[in-house]
């Protein structure tokens, strides 16, 4: 709050570009519904409460939900991390990303998934990829979300460089072939265990 010249108090809505005057009485008027991408490869941090509710919007024959969010550790091979940056060939990243989504597709076909993974500096706690599926049954939401994870270390081409006490590395990325069927079995033997 502060006050105006004539002393009346008023409010400011402030972004990082500019900052409006906001009528104290006005109310909220409601917008367009911004829809979430099912597959996304974004600077912006991540939202899992938003991608579960865009997968979830049709949800009346499912009977589960299952999300992974994978985080930043402040530890990795017995050094202290700092942060992360990652770096992604981003259209080949969503392409990769859409590929693991149907073949999840075919794999359970009444599950339905959602995949972001996040790009740039990434500090501690922060969220690098969501992943949410919603199935009827609970056994297809949790194989989906563990094969998709497992898919996306395999194949999409996201590069994580580690910063830490003393120094940085580039960590490897992606190295398998999409249409490797001995890494695809083994993603769904980690899934299906």
């Amino acid at each position: 709050m502060r006050l105006d010249s004539a002393g009346a108090r008023d409010q400011s809505i402030t972004s990082g570009l500019y900052t409006e005057r906001m009528d104290p009485q006005a109310r909220p008027q409601p917008g367009p519904i911004t829809p979430v991408p099912l597959v996304a490869v974004t600077v912006e941090p991540l939202d899992l409460a938003a991608l579960t509710r865009a997968l979830s919007g049709s949800a009346s024959a499912d009977g589960a939900i299952a999300s992974f969010a994978g985080l930043v550790r402040d530890h990795n091979q017995g050094r202290r991390v700092s942060y992360l940056e990652y770096e992604a060939y981003e259209p080949l990243a969503v392409r990769a990303l859409h590929l693991i989504v149907d073949e999840s597709r075919t794999l359970w076909p009444t599950a339905r998934l959602g995949v972001h993974h996040r790009i740039g500096r990434l500090d501690i706690g922060e969220a690098s990829i969501i992943i949410v599926t919603a199935s009827p049954h609970r056994g297809e939401a949790f194989a989906a979300c563990r094969y998709t994870i497992e898919r996306v270390k395999q194949i999409v081409p996201i590069w994580k460089h580690e910063h830490f006490e003393g120094g940085d590395v580039w960590l490897e990325g992606a190295t398998a072939d999409p249409d490797d069927e001995a890494a695809r079995d083994m993603a769904r033997r980690i899934a299906c265990a």
